[in-house]
């Protein structure tokens, strides 16, 4: 019997592909708990809508995602930080502090956790930083440390 998918199944499959099992498994097992859908035509159909429909939805947030890095590249987000001798700050900028003053004074919304730096900013200066915006694509914020 072949059966669409509607959540992976260990060592069976992943959600929305359609495989073949024996007519005893489907019945007693992917049936009854919701795991698969028997494959007849109309339930064909409504897969292929379904991933016509999620192709677009993917291909919208990937355009969306090109657009705030664009965006991304003309601004620039000013730290205060107390510092000492040299240019050497006390203490250290995190993806956290960059994230509020985004915020503040650009008005863009980002997750801490999508902010890529390669080691804590612990100096004076302008640095480019990376921010994960969609798995294809990311932008880069210029952070620029100034004292306070």
């Amino acid at each position: 019997m072949k059966v669409i998918l509607l959540q992976d199944v260990k060592a069976l499959g992943k959600q929305g592909e359609i495989v073949d099992v024996s007519d005893g498994y489907a019945r007693n097992f992917i049936l009854p708990k919701k795991l698969g859908l028997e494959a007849n035509a109309q339930n064909m159909n409504d897969l292929k809508l379904q991933k016509a429909n999620e192709e677009k939805r993917a291909k919208a947030l990937l355009e969306e995602a090109q657009e705030l890095a664009k965006v991304l590249e003309t601004k620039e987000v000013i730290v205060r930080m107390k510092s000492g001798e040299g240019g050497k700050t006390f203490g250290s900028i995190s993806s956290k502090e960059i994230a509020i003053e985004a915020k503040k004074q650009c008005d863009l919304e980002l997750d801490k956790k999508k902010i890529q730096l390669p080691e804590a900013i612990k100096a004076l200066g302008v640095y480019e930083v990376g921010i994960k915006l969609h798995p294809k694509v990311t932008g880069k914020l210029k952070v620029k440390v100034v004292e306070e």
